[in-house]
C-alpha cells in the first residue's frame, strides 16, 4: 500500500513538472520549435515516461494553457482580495510591469501561443488560448463594472490591448523599459478615471 501511494504521488508529481515545463517551454520557444524531448527534458522526466501522461504534443500545449489559466485564477484571486476595484487593477498593470524582463524576451505568455496557434489551419487550440485571455476581460470588466464606469467592456479591452500590445513591442525591441514607461501611463489613465462614480458600495 506504501509503495503505491508514492507511485501515484510520484506520478503526479511528474505531470505537474511537465505541465510546469510545458508552459516554460513553449512561451520560450513556440510550439513549432518544441519537441517532447525538450519539455521532458526541462521537467527532469525520461523522455519515454512522457507518454504515460501525454500521448502528443498538442496534448502538452494543452496542459501549458491550462497552466496559464491556473496561473490568472490565482492572481485573480490574490487581487480580489485588495478592498478597490480601482486599486485591483492599478496592481495587475503592476504584475505585468514587474514581468517585463521575460516579456521583453518572449512576448506575453498567453498572447504569443493564441497568436502561434491561430496559424493553424485546424486544432481548435487557438480557442482555448481565446479562453485564457477571455477570462482575463471578464475579470478586468467586473472591476470597470464594480467602479460603476460606463461600457465597462470597452475599458476591459483598451486596458488587455494596450497589454498585449506593450509586451509586443517590448519583445519586437527587446526593451523590457517600455513595459515601465507604458505601464505608468497606464496607472495614470486609470487614475484620471471617475473613481467612485456610481460605484456598487455607494
Amino acid at each position: 500500500m506504501a509503495d503505491s501511494t508514492k507511485t501515484r504521488a510520484r506520478g503526479a508529481d511528474n505531470r505537474r513538472r511537465l505541465m510546469t515545463a510545458a508552459a516554460r517551454v513553449l512561451h520560450q520557444q513556440g510550439v513549432e520549435r518544441t519537441t517532447i524531448a525538450d519539455i521532458a527534458g526541462a521537467a527532469g522526466v525520461p523522455v519515454g515516461n512522457v507518454y504515460y501522461y501525454f500521448k502528443t504534443k498538442d496534448e502538452l500545449v494543452q496542459a501549458a494553457l491550462a497552466e496559464h489559466s491556473g496561473y490568472l485564477a490565482e492572481l485573480t484571486g490574490d487581487l480580489d482580495k485588495l478592498p478597490d476595484p480601482l486599486e485591483r487593477l492599478k496592481a495587475l498593470v503592476g504584475v505585468w510591469v514587474s514581468e517585463r524582463d521575460v516579456a521583453a524576451r518572449y512576448g506575453c505568455p498567453t498572447g504569443t501561443l493564441a497568436a502561434e496557434l491561430g496559424k493553424r489551419a485546424e486544432g481548435g487550440m487557438d480557442l482555448e488560448a481565446g479562453k485564457v485571455i477571455r477570462s482575463l476581460l471578464d475579470w478586468v470588466e467586473r472591476q470597470f463594472r464594480e467602479l460603476g464606469l460606463p461600457g465597462p467592456g470597452d475599458l476591459a479591452i483598451t486596458l488587455v490591448g494596450a497589454y498585449q500590445g506593450m509586451s509586443l513591442l517590448s519583445s519586437a525591441l527587446r526593451d523590457p523599459e517600455i513595459m515601465t514607461r507604458e505601464g505608468d501611463r497606464l496607472t495614470r489613465w486609470l487614475d484620471t478615471l471617475p473613481e467612485g462614480a456610481g460605484r456598487l458600495d455607494s
